[in-house]
């Protein structure tokens, strides 16, 4: 290879790439326009090129070392720079997109939480009715806790609060998850779910209720359950969205359905896996405390809940 002809050849394009890398380092990526990122990416390959054959053919320390200079500088504009749209798009997505897709699925959220309501309905009133129900529905040990000792069982994440926090955040991620894999069932494995949940938490509230254990036992769900309820819900929705595609696609083809609600059910999973870490850490350490007043719990839970509606509402400005 004549290296004085190939340097003539190739130096140019190491001109312009560093006169590139000027102007981003200077204004921003933004100072450039569409093709000239592009111009900026290709030159990156060619000089990255450029420095192996410098290197195969020693053409001299001096020209290896400026090339690689110039490489770094390229790679670590490019690929910082991709690093930080993907987490301006992440935080994009939290700031306007999540709440956005929630306002338009919300007939579908309110379907999941309709369904959860009824079984607890039920529940309360079959366990008013027949004391069997409640054996059926909540294991006796508990049963007669409450009944017989008057206590609730939260005590038992005193103590152990890191490991319950885990436990509790792995077990409603896994609730969740299932609810929106239901929907592959046509969304009849998600209505079972958030059926099923809605008589148990209904026996319970019940079970408290009767004898004298109500605010206590509200008293530790608000603060937890103002986020993880509803993070069910969603997830619930997101299932029902599956559901819909299988048995409703509508004006689309089943597979074309099934990528727009998949897609709408995608956001929801991916909005709410942060409200389940929350709601688990709150559950493991918060709520359950004995030095916190009840009054206090009731009043972060409430305000949680207020603020999860203000930004579910949330809508940007034109």
């Amino acid at each position: 290879m004549n290296i004085q002809r190939w340097i003539a050849r190739r130096e140019p394009d190491w001109k312009r790439l560093d006169a590139l890398l000027k102007k981003v380092e200077k204004k921003g990526l933004k100072s450039l326009q569409a093709v000239q990122i592009k111009e900026l990416a290709s030159l990156y390959r060619s000089v990255s090129a450029d420095l192996a054959r410098s290197r195969t053919h020693q053409v001299g320390n001096t020209l290896v070392q400026d090339l690689q200079i110039l490489t770094s500088r390229a790679y670590n504009l490019i690929y910082q720079g991709s690093r930080r749209q993907e987490w301006q798009a992440l935080v994009e997505f939290y700031r306007w997109g999540f709440p956005a897709t929630v306002q338009q699925t919300s007939g579908y959220i309110a379907a999941a939480t309709a369904v959860f309501l009824l079984g607890g309905l039920i529940a309360w009133w079959f366990t008013w009715q027949d004391p069997v129900f409640l054996s059926i529905m909540i294991p006796q040990y508990l049963i007669e806790k409450v009944r017989d000792k008057h206590e609730l069982w939260m005590g038992s994440i005193v103590g152990i609060e890191p490991l319950a926090s885990s436990s509790i955040t792995i077990n409603n991620i896994k609730v969740s998850f299932a609810a929106v894999a239901g929907g592959i069932t046509a969304g009849a494995f998600t209505v079972y779910l958030l059926f099923m949940n809605g008589l148990h938490i209904g026996a319970v509230a019940t079970l408290v209720g009767q004898n004298n254990l109500a605010y206590p036992f509200w008293a530790f769900v608000f603060p937890h359950g103002s986020l993880e309820l509803p993070a069910i819900f969603l997830a619930g929705g997101a299932g029902l969205l599956i559901g819909r595609a299988i048995l409703f696609p509508g004006k689309y083809k089943r597979g074309d359905a099934l990528k727009f609600y998949g897609g709408q059910a995608a956001q929801l999973v991916f909005g709410i896996i942060p409200m389940l870490i929350v709601a688990g850490t709150i559950e493991g350490f918060f709520s359950p405390s004995p030095i916190v007043p009840e009054p206090f719990k009731y009043i972060v839970g409430i305000g949680l809940f207020a603020l999860l509606i203000i930004y579910f509402n949330r809508k940007r400005s034109n």
